[in-house]
């Protein structure tokens, strides 16, 4: 059982949370009998192979040294020292390890239905020493009181109030809950940000919009749509005024009459008011954040997402600002041009980052500044090790901007800007609504919900078993959504194909529900008490290439999610669970539950094995973000 392996003897190994790595550190153990070598230095050079036909482990033995070869290492290996593992074979300069199925599958199935929800997860991995004026919730893992979990925060999806959910956002929707939950698991902190576009001059814009063509009644049905709808009517007004602001400085004219004239010389009033306090404009501004969170938080948990904060450039202080503004200034990194306050990167070892303004000739802040101001509190609050931005990767040049500034600054805030990292993302092509190109994420997850029950309706037994249709025609789009985007890794773009997304055939959101949910029909068809499935006798389970084969394929779940820690890549994860679900479809015939020929201990022994499975699928689609369903 999983729980007569608690101890981590050598780093980097976890036997109470990875099965693989029980065998690992007997085969290092055995290999270090053979060659002298130390267990700590074989045990991570046993890799998890590629493909089931070679092998579960492999071991290049060039990291050994020149002294030995494969042929040498298979025949000196003992086997009845290591019963582990069948005796390897040489291949080249590697040695294949194909696991003993016996020891498999008495060891992996009871140790995923000890682990249950936690299996596939490392909570050790975020644990951190201890300081003397640590500050920092200790961790109570295994009442270890010398260590505190790390903190991370996650800043993603982030939407514009008053602007179109835009497919940007989307993506950082769908991702950042992933990076979340898998630091989560990993035993970290993890703060959940959604930093809103909430401030700058695009409000003073939205203010002048609402006093022309807000309306009350419009406001309080539905205050993102009809918010946007403002925004776009007063920027098609201001259009004419910005295309002769932007000639004028294009032909390096004076801009400054043009800016205090017209829509766009009011918009910067109400936004410069906005900054100095003015309560009349701020409480306007409150309303529209607040009815747009609120708006927000229900589209949220429709995908199941929640945050620990909602937080937005609005939040960031005025003192924090001016502190960073006068370190930078006293460091001589500031110059005027024009009215402006700014920034040369050139003259601080990144001319490729050219200037940033931290300041607008009229004396409000740009985003910079404000982000400068809001890492500052992050860390004063958090004081986080890790902080990461899942943006689109058109951010990039932004984002670099944001480090170096504070790198600049120097001293603690050149070590918060070590802590941070972009995590990009590519484009979305070819998504917008059936009524016009503004796409918000309400219509996104309507639209395709629409499509998925079109798709349930044309099995109309099968659609008359499902109890609440509408919400599983709904998880089901959500799934398609989320599974499309996340099929390739986070730097492609991809089209957004309704057709493809929305079919049961292929890797899509609907097959690996449909995965699921035979499974769950499995269990309700037997019955079985969850006790009379963890007494089986498994071990009835190692003469079937089948079980043996799911039973390898279960046992990699815990090497995947470490691999995903080290590369943010939700594909890692999905393309696992695709191979999961298709060796189970290659089982069902051969393993069968529901009154088989070998009678009840083999119809339990399954039960367990496919409960197992059950239980790795449910904890991939949960970390990824998606809710499996029980029935389709």
């Amino acid at each position: 059982m999983a729980s007569q392996f608690t101890k981590e003897p050598i780093p980097g190994s976890s036997p109470s949370s990875n099965p693989l790595d029980i065998f690992r550190l007997a085969i290092a153990q055995e290999l270090s009998n053979t060659t002298g070598k130390d267990v700590g230095t074989l045990f991570p050079a046993l890799n998890r192979s590629t493909t089931l036909e070679k092998g579960d482990l492999i071991l290049p033995v060039p990291r050994l040294g020149k002294d030995f070869s494969a042929e040498a290492l298979a025949a000196n290996f003992r086997t009845e020292q290591c019963p582990q593992t069948n005796p390897p074979l040489a291949d080249g300069t590697s040695l294949q390890f194909h696991l003993d199925p016996s020891s498999l599958v008495k060891t992996v199935i009871p140790f995923v239905l000890e682990k249950r929800d936690q299996y596939g997860h490392d909570p050790t991995i975020g644990l951190k020493e201890l300081t003397i004026d640590s500050t920092s919730t200790p961790a109570h893992d295994n009442n270890n009181t010398t260590k505190e979990r790390k903190t991370i925060i996650v800043e993603f999806s982030s939407p514009n109030i008053a602007k179109e959910f835009h497919v940007g956002h989307l993506r950082s929707t769908i991702i950042g809950p992933f990076i979340s939950n898998l630091y989560e698991g990993a035993g970290y902190r993890v703060i959940r940000m959604n930093y809103l576009g909430d401030w700058g001059r695009q409000f003073g814009l939205l203010v002048c919009g609402w006093h022309r063509y807000g309306d009350q009644a419009a406001f309080e049905a539905d205050p993102i749509r009809h918010l946007f709808e403002v925004y776009v009517k007063i920027a098609n007004d201001m259009r004419p005024e910005e295309e002769a602001y932007k000639a004028a400085k294009k032909n390096g004219e004076d801009t400054a009459v043009l800016e205090t004239q017209g829509i766009l010389g009011e918009a910067k009033s109400y936004f410069k008011r906005m900054e100095e306090g003015d309560q009349e404009v701020l409480q306007l501004w409150e309303r529209f954040r607040n009815l747009s969170i609120e708006r927000y938080a229900v589209t949220y948990a429709r995908l199941n997402i929640h945050f620990t904060e909602y937080s937005g450039e609005s939040k960031v202080k005025k003192e924090t600002m001016d502190k960073a503004l006068e370190i930078l200034q006293n460091s001589g990194a500031v110059e005027e041009d024009d009215g402006a306050l700014l920034v040369d990167f050139g003259k601080h070892g990144a001319g490729k980052l050219g200037k940033a303004i931290l300041k607008n000739r009229a004396g409000t802040t740009n985003y910079l500044l404000r982000d400068v101001g809001a890492a500052i509190q992050r860390y004063q609050e958090y004081g986080f090790d890790e902080m990461f931005y899942v943006v689109m990767s058109e951010q990039e040049g932004h984002l670099k901007w944001l480090f170096k500034t504070l790198e600049i600054m120097g001293g603690e805030h050149a070590e918060i800007a070590k802590k941070m990292k972009h995590i990009s993302y590519g484009r979305v092509n070819k998504m917008s609504t059936r009524k016009g190109t503004a796409v918000f994420l309400d219509g996104i997850i309507d639209q395709v919900t629409e499509s998925m029950h079109e798709v349930m309706r044309a099995n109309e037994a099968k659609y008359r078993e499902v109890d609440n249709p509408e919400r599983t025609a709904e998880q089901l789009a959500i799934s398609a959504i989320m599974v499309q985007d996340m099929l390739g890794k986070r730097a492609n773009n991809y089209d957004f194909d309704l057709k493809r997304m929305t079919s049961f055939e292929g890797d899509t959101g609907p097959y690996l529900q449909y995965a699921h949910a035979r499974l769950c029909s499995i269990f309700r068809k037997v019955g079985y008490e969850r006790s009379e499935i963890e007494s089986a006798d498994f071990s009835l389970l190692a003469d079937s290439t089948h079980a043996v084969d799911l039973v390898r394929v279960i046992a990699r779940f815990p090497d995947m999610v470490k691999q995903s820690l080290k590369t943010l890549e939700p594909t890692t994860i999905l393309t696992y669970l695709f191979a999961l679900a298709h060796q189970l479809s290659a089982s069902y015939d051969h393993l069968r539950v529901v009154n088989p020929s070998e009678g009840r201990d083999m119809s339990l022994a399954r039960a367990g094995l496919y409960e197992a499975a059950k239980q790795t699928l449910r904890n991939g689609m949960v970390l990824l973000g998606i809710s499996p369903v029980e029935r389709m």
